[in-house]
């Protein structure tokens, strides 16, 4: 890949660095831009240059964004969180061949979970069955409607890293838990859903696509959670430790959804599933425009670097790919705060790990 300049979003996090190693370590002399709104992260950030920025939010953002891009010459720009991605895509007629995204309707539609599952249930896509809490007064009625087996799944029908989001077992439990987030959080009852809970394994498949074709695509399976102890769920929407697996499952449920939503879908899209009673994966969310960027990591043990793979395709470069689904099985990633992470094949996972001593030995 010729050399390019790139501006990284939200820069300095730990899994944007992920993404800055994995850039690097696929296209030689590539330039990285980092900006952030907040100076202190943004100084972790190992990019080659870096900008404080207003928040994506901000009147000032587009005006501060398009300087800078001219200033250091970006060719693309690559997105963080959902925030990110959607602010990109107010400004795509203006920013043209320097974003990748898909059509601002998928992402719309994609940003609200509640209206996603309910466009792909009438499409036959697999999803948890799901109700709007217009008010309090209607939970019973939902709670009703999805009948047993309990708990239901009780979260924001937008936002990320799991914003909202319980297990809850009565009527009561559920109430409480919306007006707690009404009372001190300010979100409204009528931006929560109820939901059939899934109990089963839990999935992430992160794809890149062009013109509506698969262009590479890879899975992963969540283990644990970032503070996964201290919320009502036991789980988090970020994984402590993960591991790369091959199912054909997650691959063709994520097709069949992304063609659903965009039949000329072009873009990075990340898809989290999760098994219900019966072992159906089914979608739970999608993120499109953007990686899951903490799993950019396991680049280093892809068939294909999936980071620079998006960069080529973003900027209209060939690609031969001889298999789209670039999974390598069995390897680890482990992931905690101020560390890199540690990326493990199955057999070197436990290397050099000795069981305690018996008593008495020494």
């Amino acid at each position: 890949m010729p050399s390019r300049r790139l501006l990284v979003m939200a820069a300095g996090t730990g899994a944007c660095n992920n993404l800055v190693r994995s850039l690097r370590a696929g296209a030689a002399g590539v330039y990285i831009v980092g900006c952030n709104d907040d100076r202190f992260t943004l100084k972790q950030s190992s990019a080659d240059s870096l900008y404080l920025t207003p928040p994506v939010t901000a009147a000032e953002f587009e005006s501060a964004l398009l300087r800078l891009l001219d200033q250091e010459k970006v060719d693309l720009v690559i997105p963080s969180g959902d925030g990110d991605v959607l602010a990109l895509s107010t400004l795509r007629d203006k920013l043209g061949s320097r974003c990748f995204l898909p059509d601002a309707r998928v992402i719309d539609l994609c940003q609200d979970k509640l209206d996603l599952t309910r466009f792909l249930a009438a499409r036959g896509v697999p999803v948890p069955a799901t109700y709007a809490v217009a008010h309090l007064d209607k939970v019973g009625a939902i709670f009703k409607q999805l009948g047993r087996p309990r708990p239901l799944w009780c979260r924001v029908r937008a936002g990320s890293r799991s914003l909202g989001a319980a297990p809850v077992n009565t009527v009561r439990q559920a109430r409480a838990w919306i007006r707690y987030w009404e009372e001190m959080r300010g979100i409204p009852a009528d931006r929560f859903t109820l939901s059939e809970y899934l109990p089963g394994r839990d999935f992430m498949c992160m794809s890149l696509w062009r013109d509506g074709q698969l262009v590479l695509v890879t899975t992963f399976e969540k283990l644990s959670y970032f503070g996964g102890e201290s919320h009502p769920s036991g789980t988090s929407s970020l994984s402590s430790l993960a591991k790369t697996i091959r199912d054909d499952r997650l691959v063709d449920i994520s097709n069949q959804a992304i063609l659903a939503i965009s039949p000329k879908a072009s873009g990075a899209f990340s898809v989290d599933l999760k098994e219900n009673a019966e072992g159906v994966p089914c979608i739970t969310e999608i993120n499109a425009g953007r990686f899951f960027i903490g799993m950019t990591a396991f680049d280093q043990v892809s068939k294909h670097n999936i980071s620079t793979t998006y960069v080529r395709l973003a900027l209209q470069e060939s690609l031969d790919l001889e298999d789209v689904y670039v999974t390598v099985p069995d390897h680890y990633i482990v992931r905690d705060l101020d560390t890199l992470p540690g990326v493990f094949s199955a057999e070197a996972l436990f290397a050099g790990v000795n069981p305690a001593l018996a008593p008495g030995r020494s």
